[in-house]
C-alpha cells in the first residue's frame, strides 16, 4: 500500500466527497476528515509533492473491473512491465515524470520495467508501444505525445489484454475498453486558473498574447479553452491579441515572443501553457531590454525554475502541472489487479505559486 498521498485539500463539504472517493479507490492516507485550505507544506529534500486526487465533482464517473476488462491477475513484481515516454527529456516535467516512475517502480519491487523515449516524435511512440506490446508487458503506462491516432496500439493491446494507463494526456478512445484509465490534471481549471491570475495582473483590462501548446493533444486545446472562456467570463476588457503555437519548448517559446514584441511592442501580458515557454519569453524579453514586471507573465507546470522567475519577478503566477505520477499510476494499477473498481478518469489537484509563496515552497518545486 502506498502512503506518500496527503488529505485531499478541500474544506466541510470537501471531506464528505474525499471520503467518498476514498471508498470508491482506496486511496492511502486521503480524507482523514480535517479541514486543509492551504497548500500542503514543503516535503524538504527537494523530492516535492506527491499527487493528491481531487475531490469528485460532477456525474459519477463510469468504472472498470479486471472481470469487466477481461484480464487475468499477474503479480507485478514479476512481469515486464512498460513505460513509454513522448518527449525528450530537456523538459523538467518529462524528467521528473519519468523519474517518478522508475523510483516507485523500483519502490515496489518491480523486477523489469521497459522504458522507451519517443524523443517527440509520434510515430516513433507508436512504434515503441508496438515493440513493448511483442515484448509480453503485461502492463503499459503511457504519456501519450498526441491525443489521436492510436488505434494500431489500442487493437494490439486489447486483443492480449493488457491494461494501459495513460498519464498526463488524454487519448482519444474508450476508457476500460480501448484503455484502463486516465491519470492528470483538470487542463480547462488550469488554464480558468491561469485567466484568474491575469486578470489580478492586469486588473481587468490589458491586451494579452497566448503562447499555446503543442497542437495534436488535448491539453493545449483545454488549456486555451479555460482560459478564453474565463477571460470572456470575467474580464471582457482584456483583449486576446496574438496566438501562436511555441511547442511547449523553451527555444520556441523565445522566438515567438520575439516575434510578438515586434509586432506587438506594448502588450501587457503574456499566457504561456507551459513553464518552458514562459522562460523562453523571459528570455526574449530581457534581450528586448524589459525589466521585471513590464509584461504579466502567467503559465503552467510548476517547475523550479519557473518558481525561480516568479521570485525574480519575471512571472507573476504559475499554475502546477504535476508531473510525479509513479505512486498513483502503481497503485491504481494495483487496485485494478486486485478487482477493486478503476474509474475512468483519476483528476489530480494542483496548487498554486504566486509572489506570496513562490520562495517559501522552491523547494517543492521539480
Amino acid at each position: 500500500m502506498i502512503t506518500a498521498l496527503r488529505p485531499v485539500p478541500r474544506t466541510a463539504r470537501r471531506t464528505g466527497m474525499a471520503l467518498a472517493l476514498c471508498a470508491a479507490l482506496a486511496l492511502a492516507g486521503c480524507a482523514r476528515g480535517e479541514e486543509d485550505t492551504a497548500p500542503p507544506a514543503a516535503s524538504g529534500g527537494g523530492q516535492g509533492q506527491q499527487q493528491v486526487v481531487a475531490s469528485p465533482t460532477g456525474e459519477p464517473a463510469s468504472t472498470c473491473t479486471l472481470e469487466r476488462f477481461g484480464g487475468e491477475k499477474f503479480d507485478l513484481t514479476s512481469v515486464p512491465v512498460g513505460f513509454s515516454q513522448s518527449e525528450k527529456e530537456a523538459n523538467p516535467f518529462r524528467i521528473a515524470e519519468t523519474k517518478s516512475i522508475k523510483d516507485e517502480a523500483a519502490k515496489l519491487g518491480i523486477k523489469d520495467l521497459r522504458v522507451t523515449n519517443a524523443q517527440s516524435q509520434f510515430s516513433k511512440q507508436i512504434t515503441d508501444v508496438q515493440q513493448l506490446i511483442a515484448q509480453g508487458v503485461k502492463l503499459l503506462v503511457i504519456a501519450p505525445l498526441n491525443s489521436d491516432g492510436w488505434e494500431p496500439v489500442l487493437q494490439q493491446a486489447a486483443a492480449k489484454k493488457i491494461p494501459i494507463i495513460t498519464v498526463d494526456r488524454r487519448i482519444n478512445a474508450t476508457p476500460c475498453q480501448d484503455y484502463l484509465t486516465f491519470i492528470g490534471s483538470d487542463f480547462y481549471e488550469q488554464g480558468k486558473r491561469a485567466a484568474d491570475r491575469m486578470i489580478e495582473a492586469l486588473g481587468g483590462k490589458g491586451e494579452v498574447a497566448i503562447l499555446l501548446g503543442a497542437p495534436g493533444n488535448n491539453v493545449t486545446n483545454e488549456r486555451t479553452a479555460g482560459f478564453k472562456d474565463r477571460i470572456q467570463e470575467k474580464a471582457p476588457d482584456i483583449k486576446i491579441v496574438f496566438e501562436q503555437t511555441g511547442e511547449f519548448t523553451r527555444e520556441k517559446g523565445q522566438q515567438v515572443t520575439e516575434q510578438l514584441i515586434q509586432s506587438r511592442p506594448d502588450i501587457n501580458g503574456i499566457y504561456a501553457e507551459n513553464d518552458e515557454m514562459a522562460l523562453g519569453a523571459v528570455t526574449a524579453l530581457k534581450g528586448a531590454g524589459k525589466e521585471p514586471g513590464d509584461i504579466k507573465i502567467v503559465s503552467i507546470d510548476g517547475t523550479r525554475s519557473a518558481v525561480q522567475a516568479i521570485v525574480d519577478g519575471w512571472l507573476h503566477a504559475v499554475v502546477e502541472s504535476n508531473p510525479r505520477f509513479g505512486p498513483l499510476a502503481f497503485e491504481t494499477a494495483q487496485k485494478f489487479l486486485n478487482g477493486e473498481e478503476i474509474p475512468d478518469k483519476i483528476i489530480i489537484s494542483d496548487r498554486e505559486y504566486d509572489t506570496s509563496t513562490a520562495k517559501e515552497s522552491l523547494g517543492d518545486a521539480y
